[in-house]
């Protein structure tokens, strides 16, 4: 068989083992998982001499790593925020991957550009932020989160007479930075690689859920006049809380204050009309990033940084060369608005996802996912031993076994990892406040109420396991 055959054969074949992989994963009653070591040794190996069949080489792979897929698009994860990587989405992404597209330009991918250009408008519908916003399609939240604070860190030096993108930040008017307390990480990786230091944050106290208090942050913006960035959430990591958008918007705007919200998860509450006001405000900000692979459902490796400011957007993220064909006036270039010019066209999974769901079908799932989540606290809740740490907001909640102190933190892990041994669901830990919690996320289109059920079960044997052994 020739080169091209053997090519076109494995591409067959990859398609046929992706469909027979999820149809197993969606009925697995268990999804256990080999470790690092045991995956390790079927890969390791010196550097293969020649060549093979790529047919071949495809059932290699699916042998040797389908024992360690961790199963993220099964209906009973509840690790992380992650999103079922939806088989329409995982379509779309496959023919992306094989037309080969490099989304750099227009004139390179016009297709590509002219997708993202229509996703990106789709967006801003579904989640009510401002229709003349500009959208850059990148990785995910957290580049999303560096898009964003590149763009408010050139437009506040830039309202402060410095040109930061030309002359860097040495000698710079000082930035400061105001962020909620309980700030998921990612949005301390973006400040890092901006040069803007993680540990130079001034933090903002917030309330027992992690949402930012408006009154420390009034006192806060009061404390020095400089060119300030204000970083809230929409969608805290344990609790789902979001800040109180409509008392901080204000605060920022009569203080010259650029507010951004990481939104990686709880933005899409805005797609969803009974749950709206979950981030009532919201679309007062200045910047908003928001991951495709959580709520939209798309396979990994797509986030959207929205700026309301497109200029400013452009000034911090566009660069050219001799060789890159300008995009006309007419045309939205979709290398200006991230920081790759070589990158995958991850607009034909988001706008398959979103032709796939609707409006409808985006706000339907997003409102059962959060009443599978306000059930499975309710009934975790109310397992002899375990405690609701919060009431359920949104799609995130914590349960804690065993009580205070190190007692209740060494029951805490346990039910943890006897319910990963177990396998008939996957949730992971959290410290919350200082203490060890099962943090749940129910985040998938295939989330059933009666995968809830199973859950709570499953639960409810794990705990009952730790404490026969005491």
């Amino acid at each position: 068989m020739d080169f091209a055959m053997s090519s076109f054969e494995a591409l067959h074949l990859a398609a046929s083992l992706a469909a027979e992989y999820r149809a197993g994963i969606a009925q697995a009653p268990t999804t256990p998982v080999e470790d690092y070591a045991a995956v390790l040794a079927r890969f390791a190996g010196p550097v293969p001499e020649s060549g093979a069949d790529a047919a071949e080489i495809i059932r290699e792979l699916d042998a040797k790593a389908r024992g360690g897929l961790r199963g993220s698009t099964a209906p009973r994860f509840f690790g992380w925020v992650i999103g079922n990587s939806h088989p329409t989405g995982v379509a779309a992404d496959f023919l992306a991957s094989a037309w080969g597209q490099n989304a750099a330009n227009v004139q390179a991918a016009p297709a590509a550009s002219a997708v993202e250009a229509v996703v990106a408008g789709w967006l801003l519908d579904l989640l009510a932020l401002p229709r003349a916003a500009s959208v850059g399609v990148v990785t995910g939240a957290t580049v999303a989160n560096f898009v964003c604070l590149a763009a408010a860190r050139s437009e506040q030096l830039r309202k402060a007479g410095w040109d930061v993108e030309a002359d860097g930040l040495f000698g710079a008017p000082p930035l400061r930075v105001l962020i909620g307390a309980d700030a998921h990480t990612t949005v301390f990786a973006a400040l890092k690689f901006l040069g803007l230091g993680a540990k130079r944050v001034r933090e903002v106290a917030s309330d027992s859920r992690g949402a930012m208090l408006p009154a420390e942050l009034e006192r806060a913006l009061a404390e020095e006049d400089a060119p300030t960035i204000v970083i809230g959430q929409c969608g805290q990591i344990n609790t789902g809380e979001s800040d109180p958008f409509e008392a901080i918007a204000p605060l920022c705007r009569a203080g010259g204050a650029w507010l951004h919200v990481d939104g990686a998860f709880g933005l899409w509450s805005r797609a969803a009309p009974s749950l709206a006001a979950h981030a009532a405000g919201v679309e007062q900000a200045d910047s908003w990033a928001t991951d495709g692979h959580k709520w939209l459902q798309t396979p990994y490796d797509c986030g959207f940084a929205i700026v309301r400011d497109p200029e400013a957007h452009r000034r911090a993220m566009s660069f050219s060369a001799s060789y890159l064909p300008p995009a006309n006036p007419d045309e939205r270039d979709p290398s200006a608005y991230v920081m790759e010019l070589s990158r995958r066209a991850r607009g034909f999974a988001a706008w398959a996802m979103i032709r796939q769901l609707g409006r409808s079908g985006i706000a339907e799932m997003v409102e059962r996912n959060v009443a599978v989540a306000q059930a499975m606290g309710a009934g975790m809740g109310a397992i002899d031993g375990a405690e609701l740490v919060c009431p359920v907001e949104l799609n995130q909640f914590m349960i804690r076994f065993g009580g205070e102190g190190e007692e209740g933190d060494r029951l805490t892990l346990a039910t943890i990892a006897q319910v990963q041994e177990d396998a008939v669901a996957f949730i992971g830990g959290a410290l919350w406040r200082g203490r060890w919690v099962m943090r749940v996320s129910v985040s998938s289109i295939a989330t059933t109420p009666e995968d809830g059920a199973i859950t709570i079960a499953a639960v409810q044997a794990a705990w009952d396991k730790v404490r026969a052994r005491g």
